[in-house]
């Protein structure tokens, strides 16, 4: 048998490569104790569904404080640490902001059975934000945090000002399209989860092959994790909240928002879940960020929409400037 010398070396390159990044990997306890965040974290303790929880958070208020506040909702494969140019700009202009990990996530709990409901998660951010007594805030959420901050805005419209929605999930109805697959479905996909699965999805689905070595960071979050002896739990969770995300869909309820709101879209997203169950055809019409972004503003009354050309999931991380300049503009009118 002739072996191609030229696929062998570029295989043991690709190897080496792969065994560099995973033995670069730091071990992570399953509250992120050893990861730093950019801002000092406080923890509420919440009784939830019959247990004690942690609900991990950060609460930046600046010298210069206007008196405005604002929440950040993370997404779901990140936590709160993500928000840090977000929340140095908005304090600088005086801003107090809240950043939650929200129950599952981050370095808040991560529970061995738990309801996942976007009430729940809401919920629990009213809780703190009455522990803060704050009576008035806007609402900024990214990705699944943008699915929370919808539930959370038509819950609680008496303390809601302002609405954000950063290339938000659930912009359309996945059950219509993807076969329903149960929670350990999901839970044996986290199972197998590698640095160079989660590097795959996120450069093909966030950043469309255009990666920068400061996304890594975001990566190892979660690849760091896989190395932790209790992953299991950690993937269990991971493998609820996917369930929740797909079986309670917001777009329906999009007609009822009753505040201001800002959509802020990274058109070249293509984020959407159940890709692998449907076939090509199905697959080219999911998550079709540049019609989407124009569809939810119709449905949402009185909304704005920004779109960033050329910009994936990540908006606040890709392209920043792009991002904080429009919300700067609709936190101040």
């Amino acid at each position: 048998m002739r072996i191609n010398i030229r696929i062998l070396v570029v295989l043991l390159i690709t190897l080496q490569f792969s065994f560099a990044q995973s033995d670069n990997l730091q071990w992570l306890d399953t509250e992120l104790s050893n990861y730093e965040y950019p801002y000092p974290v406080s923890i509420i303790e919440l009784n939830i569904q019959n247990q004690d929880l942690k609900m991990a958070y950060m609460d930046v208020k600046p010298d210069n404080y206007n008196g405005k506040n604002i929440v950040l909702f993370h997404g779901k494969n990140f936590n709160g640490a993500y928000w840090k140019t977000t929340i140095d700009a908005l304090t600088k202009e005086g801003y107090r902001v809240i950043v939650p990990d929200q129950i599952g996530f981050g370095k808040s709990s991560k529970p061995s059975h738990f309801h996942y409901t976007f009430q729940q998660l809401a919920y629990n951010t009213r809780t703190l934000l009455d522990t803060l007594k704050i009576s008035n805030t806007m609402i900024l959420g990214h990705s699944m945090g943008g699915m929370v901050a919808t539930r959370f805005t038509l819950m609680y419209p008496d303390i809601t000002e302002k609405l954000i929605l950063e290339n938000p999930i659930g912009l359309e109805d996945w059950k219509l399209k993807v076969p329903y697959q149960p929670v350990e479905w999901w839970y044996k996909n986290e199972l197998k989860k590698s640095y160079e699965g989660i590097k795959k999805y996120q450069q093909v689905n966030y950043y469309d092959n255009k990666w920068k070595p400061e996304y890594d960071q975001w990566v190892n979050l979660l690849a760091g994790w896989t190395l932790n002896s209790d992953y299991e739990r950690l993937a269990w969770n991971a493998a609820l909240t996917y369930d929740m995300i797909f079986t309670q869909p917001v777009v329906y309820e999009f007609k009822n928002i009753s505040v201001p709101t800002l959509l802020i879209i990274g058109t070249r997203d293509r984020t959407a879940l159940g890709k692998p169950l449907v076939s090509d055809e199905v697959r080219k019409t999911m998550g079709l960020y540049s019609e989407l972004g124009k569809i939810t503003k119709e449905r949402i009354p009185n909304a704005k929409l920004v779109e960033i050309k050329n910009i994936g999931h990540l908006p606040h991380i890709e392209k920043f400037e792009s991002f904080i300049k429009p919300l700067k503009k609709f936190m101040k009118k």
